[in-house]
């Protein structure tokens, strides 16, 4: 049985194409939209058009930017410092840790399964990069083909004879130790720190 009009439908199966939201969020949300006031949606839409017509990625860091890049041009961030990341939502995670160093976004993850070769990522500008850097953090997740990238990194980072290094893997603060998988207790127990 149809209950929804052809409209609302397309409204609820775009909101539901959207990470973390399962079909009944998408029915809520857009009937919301349908018993609020036109202005609103008109709002929210110019909202959706403006994101899209005013974000593009820095040329230098390739992270999200609006005119020009508010990180590469902050000259309060040290800038012998740099995070590499895989995504430009990376960035807004690291920032809130209290980073203070520059960034390079890599834009994926070497997969060579999935044909993704280091000449489609954004190495090349990392490479011409680096002589500006004493340290490089590689922030990338510890997966099969983050792990694949970290490696490749660190080999050309390091023939610079750059300090390298990566986020720490372990147990997160506040878990039993009977709750964590072995993988993340095997990484803990490699990367312990002497105290």
């Amino acid at each position: 049985m149809n209950i929804y009009p052809d409209t609302l439908k397309e409204l609820i199966l775009k909101f539901s194409k959207l990470p973390g939201i399962g079909e009944k969020t998408a029915e809520r949300l857009s009937i919301y939209i349908l018993n609020s006031n036109k202005e609103e949606t008109v709002d929210f839409s110019n909202a959706l058009v403006n994101l899209k017509d005013s974000i593009s990625t820095c040329n230098v860091c390739h992270s999200f930017t609006e005119n020009e890049c508010h990180i590469c041009n902050n000259e309060n961030r040290q800038k012998n410092l740099l995070c590499i990341v895989k995504d430009p939502t990376d960035v807004f995670l690291i920032e809130k840790s209290g980073y203070n160093g520059l960034y390079h976004v890599l834009g994926g993850l070497i997969a060579p399964f999935e044909g993704i070769t280091p000449e489609k990522l954004n190495i090349d500008s990392l490479s011409n990069r680096l002589d500006a850097f004493n340290e490089v953090v590689i922030a990338i997740e510890p997966s099969h083909d983050g792990d694949i990238t970290t490696i490749y990194l660190s080999d050309i980072i390091k023939k610079e004879n750059i300090k390298v290094s990566r986020l720490a893997r372990g147990v997160p603060v506040g878990t039993s130790l009977e709750f964590i998988d072995e993988i993340t207790l095997s990484h803990s127990i490699d990367d312990r720190v002497e105290l």
